[in-house]
């Protein structure tokens, strides 16, 4: 079969959609299927360099609705070579011209909404959600309403979904969602990822690490973890907080100030984006993963830390807790300062023999669950299952 993923940007700081699609266009090319990527980056964006994979940029996109005026030519020259178009993502202008492209083409697409319908955001950003309000109607209604199927990752997130917009019309499905196998604990060569974590962050040694991992952004509740972490970080001296990832939202320098008030400056390392290596051996050199988010459709980054084995304590606002919590792999809370530092607590308070059963119990629950493999075999099934021809 051959498909075509279209997303704004496969800018890996661009958070969760972008490796999810370069991750199942691998699984699927495994399995003999051809995908191409659609994106409004622009062909020289320095991401866009040895992906391996079919990529068509047609940017440089406009403005934060990232419109693009070859994007309806574009789809309407090339979309009736592909057996299925997929969308990654709403309310920016890829969405709205699929729509105008293929709502008479007989070519049929599928959204990934990935979390964008979710009532978090109307509470949280509500002039925002007033400004969607005002295109809603003629453009992101009418882009879910003719799809062949909206996909969601999770039952929780289809839930939400309808508490957004009173105006909805969805043919729903729920699809597998996941990532690849992590890579070994030693590299090729015979070195310790975790090992060469620690070197290029040699004050870690010797601590026990909680990892955050993911965009600094208020919806990751990155402020109720500094606060939470200060609440139990007196009763553990070893403990150490590491808040990894891109500054997404200009808001590092406010948390370090947090930090500092709460006087655990000296307890938080801020690595910035870990990649490759980096990436691999901050997980095998944690102890436990948190992710105390406001909103969070999947959260990748829970994938990779269970496919590692490391647990993973989530807010109830991450939609996946419940397979994490039930399968053993670690705890979930409300998405506060007091349920986050309850779930540190426990952690804490475990013994060491507990804490070798939770590591098991996440790889366990990594591969019943958040394969690639199984979101490809998934994604696959719900695509052919609504009538869609082969093509290759």
């Amino acid at each position: 079969m051959k498909i075509l993923q279209l997303l704004p940007s496969l800018d890996p700081r661009q958070g969760g959609p972008a490796e999810c699609v370069r991750q199942s266009a691998a699984a699927l090319a495994a399995q003999g299927h051809r995908v191409e990527i659609l994106t409004l980056d622009a062909p020289d964006a320095p991401w866009l360099l040895q992906t391996g994979l079919a990529v068509h940029a047609l940017g440089p996109a406009r403005g934060g609705y990232r419109y693009c005026p070859a994007l309806v030519p574009w789809l309407r020259a090339h979309a009736r070579g592909f057996a299925a178009v997929i969308v990654n993502g709403l309310w920016q202008h890829h969405g709205f011209a699929t729509w105008q492209a293929l709502r008479d083409s007989g070519v049929p697409y599928f959204v990934f909404p990935h979390g964008m319908l979710d009532p978090w955001f109307r509470r949280a950003y509500p002039l925002k959600h007033l400004k969607k309000w005002l295109y809603w109607p003629w453009a992101e209604y009418r882009v879910l309403r003719d799809a062949r199927a909206v996909l969601f990752t999770a039952e929780e997130e289809r839930r939400r979904a309808r508490e957004s917009f009173w105006l909805y019309r969805a043919n729903e499905r729920v699809v597998s969602f996941g990532t690849s196998v992590p890579p070994p604990a030693h590299a090729a060569d015979g070195g310790s990822l975790a090992e060469r974590f620690l070197t290029a962050y040699p004050s870690l040694r010797g601590k026990r690490l909680v990892l955050f991992l993911g965009r600094l952004h208020p919806k990751k509740g990155c402020d109720l973890l500094i606060d939470a972490f200060a609440c139990e970080a007196a009763q553990v001296p070893a403990a150490h907080l590491v808040m990894a990832g891109p500054d997404s939202a200009g808001w590092a320098a406010a948390l370090r100030e947090q930090a500092a008030a709460r006087g655990i400056a000296d307890r938080i390392t801020w690595p910035g984006m870990l990649r490759d290596e980096m990436k691999w051996g901050a997980f095998r050199a944690s102890e436990v993963f948190v992710l105390p988010s406001h909103q969070e459709n999947f959260g990748i980054a829970v994938a990779e830390a269970l496919g590692c084995g490391l647990p993973a304590l989530l807010s109830t606002q991450v939609n996946i807790w419940r397979e994490v919590a039930q399968g053993g792999a670690g705890m979930g809370a409300p998405d506060t300062v007091d349920g986050t530092a309850g779930m540190l607590r426990a952690w804490f308070a475990l013994a060491p023999a507990q804490h070798a059963r939770m590591r098991a119990r996440a790889h366990a629950v990594f591969a019943r669950h958040f394969t690639v493999e199984a979101m490809a075999a998934d994604l696959l099934r719900v695509v052919q299952a609504t009538g869609v021809e082969e093509k290759r």
